[in-house]
């Protein structure tokens, strides 16, 4: 489903935030998965959204994970309760953690009690996520070269005292020492606001 389904053209509901926003991250995640090649890139199809030829992931048993943890994160964007999610990258070898894509996600508490839409057009959103999604991929013009087979992890950050899923499992925070950030752009659904940064080991 585009993101032009969900939300009419000048207003969004809590349920069309919540489907625009864990659809971002099916395309960002993917997009970070291929530019940082993760997988080997003859395992991507291309596909077009938000005005831009996308990479996406064909592997099965790696579509059927993001689709698996998306759907759960959509639950806890329609309730309000989801803080941050990570993808962190590290080396397979050694387990060393060499970069940590952190998306941290404002929820707007006030949202879950109104009655009827808010005034936010789907071509202001989409362009918001066009430019998270256009300086992901840029990225590897600074980044540092992954010179090691590479794995990677999803962290979801939530409101304390929620349920954890009985698949899932608590982890650590997998920061790394002497890193360097940059912050990327943002955008918001008025109910949603995602900030991107990329954190990645600084040799120098």
């Amino acid at each position: 489903m585009s993101s032009t389904q969900q939300a009419t053209k000048n207003t969004i509901t809590l349920k069309g935030s919540s489907e625009i926003v864990a659809e971002f991250f099916h395309y960002g995640i993917n997009s970070v998965l291929y530019q940082r090649g993760i997988y080997p890139p003859e395992t991507f199809t291309r596909k077009q959204q938000y005005g831009l030829t996308l990479l996406v992931s064909t592997d099965d048993k790696l579509k059927n994970y993001l689709s698996n943890v998306l759907t759960q994160l959509k639950d806890w964007l329609n309730e309000l309760i989801v803080q941050r999610v990570v993808l962190v990258v590290s080396s397979i070898d050694t387990g060393e953690v060499l970069e940590r894509w952190q998306f941290n996600i404002e929820c707007d508490k006030t949202a879950k009690t109104e009655n009827k839409p808010r005034q936010k057009s789907a071509e202001d959103i989409n362009k918001g996520i066009k430019a998270v999604i256009r300086q992901i991929t840029a990225t590897v013009t600074f980044l540092p070269l992954l010179e090691t087979a590479c794995t990677f992890n999803l962290l979801f950050y939530t409101d304390k005292d929620q349920d954890i899923p009985e698949e899932w499992e608590e982890s650590g925070p997998s920061l790394i020492p002497n890193s360097q950030e940059v912050k990327l752009r943002s955008f918001t659904t008025s109910i949603h606001k995602v900030e991107a940064a990329v954190c990645y080991k600084n040799d120098d």
